[in-house]
């Protein structure tokens, strides 16, 4: 590996950008960014931030190898990591094309013949900014400015790796693409930056995976992800994540969907050790639609605090937020959204639905919605519930041959069926080894 020193200033963006060898507007960008970062406090809201310290990361880590095109040219200790994170050749047989990001930079990427025929595009985001100058500049930043966050702009500042996606009119991608994350050194800040374009009439599924191993140092993952989805588009955005708990997961994740179009966050939080992030959708043209479905999972020391935010901009557009939530041995999670309505629209619908379930009598859960209407001709449902697991239903499911275990883990599979049910099989299958690991040792 090769790593810059510890801590975050001038010098080390100047060096990212330098060893990158970007244009001089990029250059440019990061160190404003730089200076917005500088100027942001800390959030004093959601969860403690005070032990996440940037003179203590590594803000780029590079791997050792080139990018390469054949996954057998992977170096074999490499490859073995991504084996385990699931990038066995049965799952890459059914996606459309595969990234894998290792550290700071995207060691592979590979996309099937097929899509390239059609104009499809899959790079990481560093090949985009030299290969597409023009549609890059054009959407880069267009939708999460620096001064949008503290994080973002810090992403802003380091960002290296991530996607670029670009559909072009009419092309439908039956097939997932997918992009593995993995962290694999201590004291690693890993700063992605994803952008997906679709143009008119077209659709993209795209899953991200993330992972890390434990160590005794903290770890920062701070992403970016931009979607513009054009008039008649629909772009699925999936993300499992799971993260070790000390990893401090802080993204931020917002879409524009334009005339007809719609946009599908469905987002899974395994793990970290604090998680904040809320999936965005602006509806910014007549009938557009946006979707959010989430999970966390909180578990001891960890605190997951997500959510989702809808901005309907534009009327006869409609919307849905369901979150589900669990909290066991301690953990804390948090739902925290915003539905936003602007002035004299009309034919709005949305609904918002909030559901937690605690496994004891020490976890919390927490529900911080905000509605902001300001038209009246708008249909608007807000639903929140907390419930425990109930023991007679541990017992029944026991009486039937059931492991407590096993009891628990199908308990927790029908509460986040909805979730669950987005997925394609794969994937799903997936979620059920999450949720089986999450429930060893859990007390109903």
């Amino acid at each position: 590996m090769s790593r810059m020193q510890k801590g975050l200033n001038k010098k080390i963006v100047l060096e990212i950008s330098q060893q990158k060898n970007e244009p001089g507007w990029m250059t440019d960008f990061r160190l404003k960014a730089l200076e917005i970062f500088e100027s942001k406090p800390m959030p004093s809201w959601g969860a403690n931030l005070s032990d996440l310290s940037a003179d203590d990361i590594y803000f780029y880590i590079k791997p050792i190898v080139q990018h390469r095109k054949s996954w057998d040219d992977v170096p074999a200790e490499i490859q073995d990591t991504f084996n385990r994170l699931g990038v066995p050749q049965a799952e890459k047989e059914m996606l459309a094309g595969v990234s894998a990001q290792f550290e700071s930079e995207v060691i592979y990427k590979k996309l099937k013949e097929r899509w390239e025929k059609k104009g499809v595009v899959f790079l990481d985001t560093e090949t985009a900014l030299k290969e597409y100058p023009e549609i890059f500049k054009k959407y880069f930043a267009s939708i999460v400015p620096p001064h949008d966050n503290k994080f973002a702009a810090l992403n802003s500042a380091v960002w290296s790796g991530g996607s670029f996606v670009y559909v072009p009119k009419g092309v439908m991608v039956d097939q997932p693409l997918q992009a593995y994350f993995r962290i694999n050194a201590q004291s690693m800040g890993q700063f992605e930056r994803t952008l997906i374009i679709a143009e008119p009439g077209s659709f993209l599924h795209y899953v991200e995976g993330c992972s890390a191993p434990v160590y005794r140092s903290n770890s920062l993952h701070s992403a970016v992800v931009e979607i513009v989805a054009l008039p008649d588009s629909h772009v699925r955005y999936t993300t499992i994540q799971n993260w070790s708990q000390n990893v401090y997961n802080l993204v931020t994740k917002r879409a524009i969907a334009h005339e007809r179009s719609t946009v599908e966050w469905v987002d899974g939080n395994f793990g970290s050790k604090v998680t904040m992030k809320y999936p965005c959708i602006v509806l910014k043209g007549q009938h557009a639609k946006g979707q959010i479905v989430s999970i966390a999972v909180a578990g001891k020391n960890q605190q997951q605090d997500s959510g989702g935010k809808i901005i309907h901009l534009a009327s006869n557009t409609s919307s849905n937020i369901v979150a589900k939530s669990l909290s066991k041995d301690g953990g804390r999670s948090s739902y925290r959204g915003l539905l936003k309505v602007g002035k004299n629209l009309s034919g709005i619908i949305s609904r918002v639905q909030c559901d937690a379930l605690l496994f004891d009598d020490f976890s919390q859960s927490d529900t911080y919605p905000k509605v902001d209407i300001a038209s009246n001709l708008v249909d608007i449902g807000h639903e929140a519930s907390v419930s425990k697991v109930n023991a007679d239903q541990i017992f029944y499911l026991m009486s039937k041959g059931l492991t407590e275990q096993q009891a628990q883990a199908m308990i927790v599979l029908g509460f986040i069926d909805c979730f669950v049910s987005m997925l394609p099989m794969e994937y799903a299958l997936e979620i059920n080894r999450l949720i089986e690991m999450e429930m060893e040792n859990s007390i109903g």
